[in-house]
């Protein structure tokens, strides 16, 4: 079951990537009709713009994550040796590199992963975690977070963040130039001219939402695999599951960076347990009950 499990979470995951390079080519495909009268050219410079981010992104280092995080990066085991010796043994049973290991001065409990690579890897866990969980609720939440590490999950965070960012900034200028008058106007009188221009404006309109979407999809999916990946680590879904429970109840951080908030194991900005069905359609972490009963099936 946990295999078949982490097997159909991985071919939901490459389709959810395929889709998100689609909508790139087809916003670009928009942006190229209106402005230059020519859909290739539009994908063409859709995809350099993306490189251009997955570049820039690629580049920022861990560091730059874990300062907006307010994280302080411990670096032996007498500064916390339960996190520090949790870490180290699921990296070791996940076959990957020891990950710098940091700590965030906050009351509620969270953890994340971060870096491009497994060679280049950090984990982060709140004061707050290491307070309210014992050893093997902890041993849960690092072994979620070194599945992240060992899957590549943080590597694809990295490229959907990018190709997020090149769809807004290409609506962006889309917008820039329609205010300004740049749109094409030399086949407004062909029908089949004025319905391509209507089809790409509503494309660039509904792009950006259907990128939170996309993206909303993608998280959700490796949070179950990562939930997957835990048990097959630690060889026991009750600690996972009891991490979980009580991370329910956990109040929004109180210093969470946003633009992060889809690497945390738990949403840092929202309280899990108080809150309208419908406030969940559009998170990037799906409910905790979903992931809790999943696990019980394992």
């Amino acid at each position: 079951m946990l295999y078949q499990q982490i097997a159909c979470n991985k071919r939901k995951t490459i389709l959810v990537l395929a889709g998100f390079f689609l909508l790139v080519a087809l916003v670009g495909a928009a942006f190229g009709r209106l402005f230059a009268g020519t859909a290739g050219g539009g994908v063409i410079f859709a995809l350099i713009l993306t490189l251009i981010y997955v570049s820039v992104i690629w580049g920022q280092s861990t560091d730059v994550v874990m300062n907006m995080n307010h994280a302080k990066e411990i670096h032996s085991a007498a500064e916390s040796p339960q996190l520090w010796h949790v870490v180290e043994d699921m990296a070791m049973v996940a076959q990957v590199p020891m990950p710098r290991v940091f700590i965030i001065d906050d009351p509620s409990p969270n953890a994340f992963a971060t870096g491009n690579d497994p060679q280049h890897a950090a984990v982060a866990a709140t004061a707050g975690l290491l307070q309210m969980m014992d050893r093997e609720e902890l041993e849960g939440v690092m072994g979620h977070e070194m599945s992240h590490v060992r899957n590549y999950d943080i590597r694809l965070q990295t490229i959907a963040l990018a190709l997020a960012s090149a769809i807004s900034l290409l609506v962006n200028f889309a917008g820039n130039f329609w205010w300004w008058g740049g749109g094409r106007r030399d086949d407004d009188n062909d029908a089949g001219g004025v319905l391509a221009i209507f089809g790409s404006i509503i494309l660039l309109i509904f792009a950006p939402l259907a990128a939170t979407i996309t993206q909303m999809a993608l998280s959700r999916n490796r949070e179950y695999l990562a939930d997957a990946g835990s048990v097959e680590l630690t060889r026991n879904p009750q600690g996972l599951i009891s991490a979980l429970e009580k991370l329910k109840d956990a109040q929004p951080m109180k210093a969470a960076d946003q633009a992060s908030s889809a690497l945390y194991i738990s949403d840092p900005l929202k309280n899990a347990r108080h809150r309208p069905f419908w406030d969940n359609l559009f998170d990037t972490h799906p409910p905790l009950d979903d992931r809790i009963e999943r696990l019980r099936h394992m």
